[in-house]
Parts: structure tokens; C-alpha cells; sequence
């Protein structure tokens, strides 16, 4: 609530919003009237989602890179007073290979996007939740439980968010801050896409169901964390031995 006494509208920062569960995500929020702060690397991306919507901002940003994180969240709350949510979300998939055949380059750029990008995030977003409490909601992936082949990279850094998350979890509990992640397998994304191969089958699910879950956490009221939550498309294999 403001000083005149009106009901504010929600806020949520979500990284990786250019394109696949991102941009949906973005969209949702957007549609339903919550305030959305739109960060990634690809500022034009960003505007062509956002352009027919008076409650966004988008903001160019690195998030492996501290000060431009720092930067991001500033701007937010310069525009929008607070942040109510963030979506970790900003990842990459680096090429599959076998661990012999992976490029230090590679390892590196997924340690300084998956793991380095998501922690400067919530660190940022935590400073910010002290005063009034806040939610932050890592998207962690399947491969945080079950690597998917040639994953090296991907797969250790989605293992380290599970650890981000409860620790953030426990240290935001006195604050009133939750902490809380979404593991989300093969969606349909152009990410998960590239991944299929011609003699394989990629079962996938919609992108706006991953996105629903994501709104269903983020309108929990801060009472209430939903510490893991997974989503996948229902054929993929994953359990068992099917």
C-alpha cells in the first residue's frame, strides 16, 4: 500500500526472460497485472515482450556479472518501489559431451551463468526482502535430481541450486523471506528442442504449464514455502525404467 492508501501491485524480477519459460512466465505475470522487471542479455528481446505493457521494465544485464545485477534491481525499485518475487531462472546448455570432451570454456561459462548468475541474484534479492519479506523461486531443472547424458556442466551446477535453495530457505526464515525451486523437465522449448536427436523422441509438455506452476508458488502468501516442486511432461524418463 502506498502513502495515499491505494493497494499496490505486486512485483517479480525474473532473469532469463527472452525467451522459453522466461518470456512465459513474463507474459503471465504481465497479463495478470503484477509488475514485471524483464532482465537478460538481449535488451531487444526483452522490449518486443514487453512492448504493449505499461507495468514492465526491461533491463539488459549479465547476470554473472555483480554490478550489473546490483544495477538491475536498483532500476526496479526505483520504478516499482520493491521486489515482491524473483525468479531465478537465467541458464544456459552447454554443448553435450562426455566429460573427457568438455571444453574448460565451457564448464566455466555454465559455473558463471547456472550457479555464479543465480546466486548474485538472490543475494541481491535477499538484501532487498529483509525490510518486508519476499520470495525468491529458483528454477532448478530435473537434472538437479537425474543428469541427463553428456550434462557434466549443466547437471553439477542444477545440483548446486538445490543446495542454494535450502540454505537460502533456512537463512531467510527469521526474515520472512522464502526460498523455493522448481525443477521443470522438457518443456517445450527451443533449449529442450535442441536437444532431440533424429532417432530419439523428445517427450515435452507446454511452456504454459511450467509457467502456471510458477504463478501458483509466487501467490503463496510468505506464511507458506513450497520448498520443491517438480513438473514434467508426463511420457519423459524419469522415473523408472520405462
Amino acid at each position: 500500500m502506498n502513502s495515499q492508501g491505494k493497494i499496490m501491485a505486486k512485483t517479480i524480477l525474473i532473469t532469463g526472460a527472452s525467451s522459453g519459460i522466461g518470456a512465459f512466465v513474463a507474459k503471465l505475470f504481465l497479463d495478470r497485472g503484477w509488475n514485471v522487471g524483464l532482465v537478460a542479455r538481449r535488451k531487444d528481446k526483452l522490449d518486443e515482450i514487453a512492448k504493449n505493457y505499461d507495468n514492465s521494465l526491461c533491463l539488459k544485464c549479465d547476470v554473472s556479472k555483480e554490478k550489473q545485477i546490483e544495477n538491475a534491481f536498483e532500476l526496479m525499485i526505483d520504478r516499482f518501489g520493491e521486489v515482491n518475487v524473483l525468479f531465478n531462472n537465467a541458464g544456459i546448455f552447454t554443448p553435450q559431451a562426455r566429460i573427457d570432451q568438455i571444453d574448460i570454456k565451457d564448464w566455466q561459462k555454465s559455473i558463471d551463468v547456472n550457479l555464479t548468475g543465480m546466486f548474485l541474484s538472490a543475494r541481491e534479492a535477499f538484501r532487498h526482502m529483509k525490510k518486508n519479506g519476499g520470495r525468491i523461486i529458483n528454477n532448478g531443472s530435473i537434472s538437479a535430481h537425474t543428469p541427463r547424458e553428456g550434462s557434466v556442466p549443466y547437471t553439477t551446477t542444477k545440483h548446486a541450486i538445490t543446495g542454494l535453495t535450502k540454505t537460502i530457505a533456512l537463512d531467510g526464515r527469521e526474515l520472512n523471506i522464502c526460498c523455493g525451486q522448481i525443477d521443470i523437465g522438457n518443456a517445450n522449448t527451443e533449449m529442450v528442442s535442441n536437444l532431440s536427436h533424429s532417432d530419439h523422441v523428445v517427450e515435452t509438455m507446454e511452456v504454459s504449464d511450467a509457467a502456471e506452476a510458477v504463478w501458483n508458488m509466487a501467490q503463496l502468501p510468505l506464511s507458506t514455502n513450497v520448498l520443491t516442486m517438480t513438473i514434467m511432461a508426463n511420457k519423459m524418463p524419469f522415473i523408472g525404467r520405462g
